[in-house]
């Protein structure tokens, strides 16, 4: 079959015939229908520090995707032939105290696909039948591919109460941080505000809801709070940026008492003024993935009572034309792109 394959350590992907997955007693093969591209698959395409001190060669990429089912293991009895299915992009173990308590999503021997081994920018993909989900009807395959950084938006907005809130998103025009603003407008938000150097994705997080979205290069957060008339700081702020710079920005307009959810991943050598966090008392909560499968729920449930996300997906192509859409990504003026793999 033809799978997208990281086959040497240095920048690129490649298009190459591998062998058929095998299927085991506990496992799905689905025929991959759409699959879209991941910051994590971009950075394996740049071969970046985390990358290189990551990614074993060879290795399929790839890990937001749905397809179908071809061929269930001979264990299997809740997924069938036919059936149209996403699935959850980390393998946890099953046995150790977080997955026993319900915690699956920091499970300390979690696997990731297309990471830890084979993804789904292939045309078939083998999977634990644990990790596949059936998805409501009205939700599209594009939806559905994209449900994994969705998931991610989710559990980073939803970690804490939005209703009435003011929220502070930075890096808010990347497709989790759009997605996140999305979601707190849904979710009952106030205002919702947010910083991005990108003048493509600020547009995009205005698209997906967000009250004010500033270049804070031109703009401060306190100018854009007067604005909304907002007096004291942010009730909620969730990072998305994986800024230094950004993160002690929204540190200083936290309002005291403030909860603040933390995805992008800062440099080890990111400074924080610590005496900030504990005076104005703070809470931090990093976010890893979607809580299982808690998260998929609301994600569900969002997607079937009005929340639309459509504008994040910004540019679809053949998955031959991989190569177009890497070079899109590294540009960064995009949302999401899809992979049609049909």
């Amino acid at each position: 079959m033809k799978a997208i394959v990281k086959s040497k350590p240095e920048k690129g992907v490649w298009m190459e015939e591998v062998p058929m997955p095998e299927v085991g007693p506990n496992d799905v093969l689905i025929k991959i229908k759409k699959a879209a591209i991941c910051g994590t698959d971009l950075h394996i395409y740049k071969w970046d520090e985390w990358a290189q001190q990551t990614i074993k060669t060879p290795v399929t990429i790839g890990h937001e995707y749905m397809g179908t089912v071809v061929e269930t293991g001979s264990e299997v009895d809740r997924v069938k032939v036919g059936e149209r299915v996403t699935v959850e992009g980390h393998i946890s173990c099953g046995f150790c105290r977080n997955c026993r308590r319900g915690r699956q999503h920091i499970c300390e021997n979690t696997i990731g696909i297309g990471v830890n081994r084979d993804g789904g920018f292939a045309e078939y993909i083998s999977v634990p039948a644990k990790n596949v989900l059936h998805i409501d009807t009205r939700i599209s395959d594009e939806m559905m591919a994209i449900m994994d950084p969705f998931g991610n938006a989710t559990h980073t907005a939803l970690s804490f109460p939005l209703l009435g809130e003011d929220v502070l998103i930075t890096g808010i025009g990347g497709p989790i941080g759009a997605m996140a603003a999305a979601i707190c407008k849904f979710s009952g938000a106030r205002n919702i505000i947010g910083t991005d150097l990108s003048p493509y994705r600020r547009e995009l997080a205005r698209k997906l809801g967000a009250t004010r979205v500033i270049d804070p290069t031109k703009e401060s957060i306190k100018e854009a709070m007067a604005k909304h008339g907002m007096v004291a700081g942010f009730d909620i702020g969730l990072e998305c940026s994986g800024s230094p710079v950004a993160f002690n920005d929204m540190v200083n307009n936290m309002y005291n008492g403030g909860k603040i959810s933390l995805l992008g991943l800062l440099p080890k050598k990111t400074e924080i003024n610590w005496s900030k966090l504990i005076f104005k008392g703070l809470t931090l909560k990093g976010i890893y993935g979607r809580e299982m499968y808690e998260t998929w729920y609301h994600m569900e449930m969002m997607l079937t009572s009005g929340l639309d996300i459509s504008p994040v997906i910004t540019h679809r192509f053949h998955a031959n034309e991989y190569q177009k859409a890497f070079e899109i990504m590294e540009k960064g003026d995009c949302g999401k792109i899809i992979l049609d793999w049909e």
